[in-house]
């Protein structure tokens, strides 16, 4: 499949026609033929996108209220061929994929019923006759940075709330899926969004810095969004901070998940394995870290190990609970992790394999500070398991991180699990629920490393949209 670029509502090449391949993990043979951006396709994406705005940033709210509903039936219509291009560029198992499009179509939605939420208010002024505001705007050309994990879901994401407020966007393929986050375009557009509104530019891997610094730098762009690595992400925002522009963050992760002595154990299993394995451990809000009290670790281990051990991992295009990861490196990197435990006296109670890209459900138990994965972010299906005599060593080492995007306790005390949920630096907190979980309408975000600001619900409409102060006065006495 060849795809070229989407700017001012039509499909264009690249101006120097250059291209390049995304292969399938699994396969091997090239999954996509895209596009491959200069310098000079980002100032011409960056133009439509703001002539475009003059006249979207003054369409009325239930007009963009409208498209977005639309996109969001358009996107389910091609569950399909979202299904069959992420397996296709990303490994993923079909499962996930259907998952993707059902969610993106969701936080469609959610856009959709904020676009008459995007409010202001009246300000007491200590000037008589006057009438002080509090108004909302639109910024103009927002540009939407999406990563290959979750490529439908945070697509959709990185674009819909910008769309709602009345902006302009762009997004940035990642160079693993670039026509997986190519159909979401071309889905928005058939909706109707006028031409212009919503733009896709997709570049090879070596051209990324290139590329993203130049749409950081370009003057019409006044917004950023990213969804990816920490790594990148402090690129990005020092690159943004270069421009004095705002950036919205949500990088690495690194979730713990602590087992209480008075933890549900067969709950916390379940959950545990969802939230470790689900997509192969590639979700940013991905169970890292199992923190578990002595007095149940063995009962819970033991419970775990087994429940990892039926996960079957494969061929996406089979029946798998565990497909592919996203390339061979990853994989690679689960080898380097599991040695180093094991080097270390770990000990593997599940899993450990692996075949090519795909590697099964592991675990780790007996995990300790010197160990590599106690710290470092696997995005894999390698997970740790640390033992701690009590509740205090549990939120301590469950802080015992650079990252704060997702967490978890496991306690039959719900006050006590609030107690600790409040101990916990992240983001998020779940009590006697997975690590995974999102909706639409909930702020979503992380803290320290994890990144700053929020997606979802009201939340988001300060990320996109301008607080002015305006004032209407009346007569007015000067001392001169």
């Amino acid at each position: 499949m060849k795809i070229d670029f989407i700017i001012g509502g039509t499909a264009v090449p690249a101006v120097k026609l250059g291209t390049y391949d995304r292969t399938d993990p699994v396969t091997g043979e090239v999954a996509t033929t895209a596009a491959a951006a200069t310098v000079e396709d980002v100032d011409r994406i960056v133009k439509a996108a703001a002539e475009a705005f003059v006249s979207w940033s003054e369409t009325g709210p239930n007009a963009r209220r409208t498209l977005l509903l639309k996109a969001a039936d358009l996107l389910e219509a091609r569950t399909a061929d979202f299904i069959e291009t992420m397996i296709a560029e990303t490994g993923s198992t079909g499962p996930w994929a259907g998952f993707n499009v059902y969610f993106a179509a969701k936080i469609l939605r959610e856009a959709a019923s904020l676009t008459t939420h995007i409010t202001g208010e009246i300000i007491p002024s200590d000037k008589p006759g006057t009438l002080a505001l509090g108004v909302r705007q639109p910024v103009g050309v927002c540009l939407g940075i999406a990563p290959w994990n979750a490529p439908v879901i945070l697509g959709v994401r990185a674009v819909a709330a910008a769309l709602a407020c009345g902006n302009t966007v762009i997004l940035r393929s990642s160079e693993a899926c670039p026509r997986t986050h190519h159909l979401i375009v071309e889905v928005l557009n058939a909706a109707g969004f006028p031409p212009g509104v919503v733009n896709v530019l997709h570049n090879a891997p070596a051209d990324a810095p290139t590329i993203v610094a130049a749409l950081i730098a370009h003057k019409d762009v006044k917004r950023i969004n990213f969804t990816g690595s920490s790594r990148v992400g402090r690129i990005i925002a020092k690159l943004a901070a270069e421009q004095l522009k705002p950036v919205l963050l949500e990088l690495g992760g690194k979730a713990p998940f602590i087992v209480l002595e008075d933890a549900d154990l067969d709950a916390a299993v379940n959950a545990a394995a969802f939230g470790a394995f689900m997509n192969q451990g590639q979700i940013c809000m991905s169970t890292e870290r199992f923190v578990v009290v002595d007095a149940i670790a063995d009962q819970f281990v033991e419970k775990f190990a087994a429940k990892a051990a039926k996960l079957p991992a494969g061929n996406p295009r089979d029946k798998v609970v565990l497909g592919s990861l996203v390339d061979l490196k990853s994989a690679e990197k689960m080898d380097e992790l599991i040695a180093d435990a094991l080097a270390k006296g770990a000990r593997l109670v599940a899993g450990g394999k692996r075949n090519g890209t795909i590697v099964e459900a592991t675990l780790l138990d007996g995990v300790t500070p010197d160990m590599r994965i106690y710290s470092e972010e696997s995005f894999g299906p390698v997970k740790s398991i640390v033992r701690v005599p009590n509740e205090a060593e549990a939120i301590r080492v469950a802080n015992d991180t650079e990252y704060g995007l997702s967490a978890a306790v496991f306690t039959e005390n719900v006050k006590r699990g609030m107690a600790v949920a409040k101990k916990i630096q992240s983001g998020i907190c779940h009590i006697n629920g997975p690590t995974v979980g999102d909706e639409a309408q909930m702020p979503f975000g992380g803290v320290k490393s994890s990144g700053y600001g929020r997606f979802g619900g009201k939340a988001v409409i300060a990320e996109f949209t301008e607080l002015r102060w305006i004032t209407i006065e009346g007569e007015q006495h000067y001392p001169f």
